[in-house]
């Protein structure tokens, strides 16, 4: 009995000495698990990765074209930037800097350096004006005075609206590579003309040269007629894919996804005076979309 006990306790020896040698007599250390209940405190939490699109950025800056300005929103042939989509700061039009950064802040830490007027190629300029203020967040809409020129031949190349945006964003980048971009698509210039045709206020108005190539001659629908407004909406159409592309290379911008383009502005959205530019209930609808880009 004595030599049998003795084998039983040398046997238990053996097996424990094998456990503890297998989990590397730690019990806490090494690559074991800690003990439930130690709530791992001998481990350093992994930092969690900066995210490469900032939800909340603490400036804005805004470029583009009378869209952005607010023309004809608030007076006949006149910017309003106060109901800008981008950077106003009247509470009809919650613009996205105000949604942003506060209605106080936004009037510190947006700056608006559209131009009534202005093209693709003016995009360049205007980015070079914006690098000085150091905004985290750039915001752009151009595109349409691009599409809207006197006759389809006069619109600007599709490889030329793709140069200038291209050397839009390398102008920023030069100076502030970490700021956000978002770019909004070009508006439906088809859809406006479907929503004013009817309306002779509309037609009288747009016979004196707004988006000629577009807008001219409304009531018409010859062959003809309807050609030159395809013409013109393919073009818009290839804009947005430029837009779409370049953005897509740069890891800091984000394109609307067509959301303006498909937005589909009613008579109550557009001025009173040129049935063309967003009226300030059309701008709150630009203000959204972007924010609703901007922050998801």
């Amino acid at each position: 009995m004595r030599k049998r006990r003795l084998v039983t306790r040398a046997v238990l020896a053996a097996v424990t000495a094998a456990v503890l040698g297998a989990s590397g007599c730690d019990a806490v250390g090494g690559a074991s698990p800690a003990p439930s209940g130690t709530g791992g405190r001998g481990a350093r939490p992994s930092p969690k990765p900066t995210p490469v699109w900032d939800r909340a950025p603490a400036s804005v800056a805004a470029v583009g074209d009378s869209i952005t300005t607010g023309f004809d929103a608030c007076a006949v042939l006149s910017d309003c930037p106060e109901v800008s989509w981008a950077t106003g700061t009247r509470a009809a039009v919650d613009s996205l800097a105000v949604r942003l950064l506060g209605r106080a802040k936004a009037t510190e830490r947006s700056w608006n350096l559209a131009v009534t007027g202005a093209r693709m190629g003016d995009v360049p300029g205007q980015m070079a004006r914006v690098v000085t203020h150091r905004p985290q967040l750039v915001a752009v809409m151009a595109g349409a005075n691009d599409a809207c020129r006197r006759s389809v031949d006069a619109m600007t190349p599709v490889a030329e609206f793709r140069a200038s945006f291209e050397e839009a964003l390398r102008t920023l980048r030069r100076s502030l590579p970490k700021s956000q971009v978002y770019v909004a698509s070009v508006p439906n210039l088809m859809r406006l003309w479907e929503q004013g045709r009817l309306n002779p206020m509309a037609r009288q108005v747009w016979d004196l040269g707004i988006c000629p190539s577009m807008l001219g001659d409304a009531e018409s629908l010859t062959a003809a007629a309807n050609q030159r407004r395809a013409t013109v909406q393919d073009r818009v159409e290839a804009y947005n894919k430029v837009l779409k592309d370049v953005c897509a290379k740069d890891r800091r911008c984000r394109f609307d996804g067509g959301a303006v383009y498909g937005y589909r502005f009613d008579q109550a959205q557009l001025s009173q005076w040129d049935f063309f530019h967003p009226s300030v209930d059309g701008q709150a609808r630009l203000a959204e979309i972007a924010y609703r880009t901007v922050t998801n």
